[in-house]
């Protein structure tokens, strides 16, 4: 991690590209991603509509804080995509950063047993377990495949799918949308996410009759998650810490 002289005299863009760029490379790591075809985004500080987007065609492994590109949510619905961004990525971003403004970072991937759940009839993320407890009733579902988002309105039903309370979105038949204040809190909801999915997967495949924790006890337990604290930014800083030593060449 950077020393504090360091991070004090690094600009909040500088700051946030670093952030992403390292969720990038680790997602490729614990492969959360799918070759060059997702993509996770993260408004740029002091700016009123701006966020950082990954490239086209760059794999998740080798993009670097400089190589993200600034694209305006302002102009989502009203322009083209950008050459240089992926078209499904600026319609499914540029809305969600455009039209939900808790949504500071979105992370949409298409990871293996969350997408899993995500193409079963009547899916649902089940409390099976301390980790999926984190996400009670922050979840909302679309039933509704539409092929690739393509469009300014597949954008705009998707943006509003997540209302006011939920931090993930899981797309039927397509994979799932994390949104977080910082970079470091959506990835973290992105890895338990997974966690709790392959832990359901798993415990399905036994035919075993599930033991599903009741409402008020996943309540209990989703506040004490989001009361806990410092979880996501020790995750995080343990990630790039890593990072710092074995690639530091993400930060260029």
């Amino acid at each position: 991690m950077p020393t504090r002289a360091k991070m004090a005299a690094m600009s909040p863009e500088q700051a946030v590209r670093e952030d992403l760029a390292a969720a990038f490379r680790w997602a490729a790591r614990l492969e959360l991603h799918e070759a060059v075809a997702n993509h996770f985004s993260a408004a740029v500080p002091g700016t009123a509509s701006s966020f950082l987007l990954n490239p086209k065609g760059r794999h998740f492994s080798r993009i670097r804080a400089s190589e993200l590109l600034v694209l305006d949510a302002g102009r989502a619905g009203q322009t083209e995509p950008d050459p240089a961004a992926d078209p499904s990525a600026w319609y499914l971003h540029g809305h969600l950063h455009r039209r939900v403004a808790r949504a500071r970072v979105v992370l949409h991937t298409h990871m293996r047993y969350t997408t899993a759940l995500a193409c079963l009839a009547y899916f649902e993320l089940l409390m099976l377990d301390q980790n999926a407890c984190r996400f009670h009733r922050r979840v909302a579902y679309d039933r509704q495949y539409s092929g690739i988002a393509l469009a300014d309105h597949e954008g705009e039903r998707v943006a509003k799918l997540l209302g006011d309370e939920h931090d993930v979105l899981f797309l039927g038949n397509h994979g799932v949308i994390v949104i977080g204040e910082t970079v470091a809190e959506a990835f973290d909801q992105l890895y338990y996410l997974e966690r709790a999915a392959e832990l359901q997967v798993l415990a399905m495949s036994t035919g075993r009759a599930l033991d599903v924790i009741d409402d008020e006890t996943a309540a209990l337990a989703c506040g004490q998650w989001r009361a806990y604290p410092d979880v996501a930014v020790q995750h995080f800083a343990a990630i790039r810490e890593i990072l710092d030593e074995d690639s530091p060449e993400y930060k260029q």
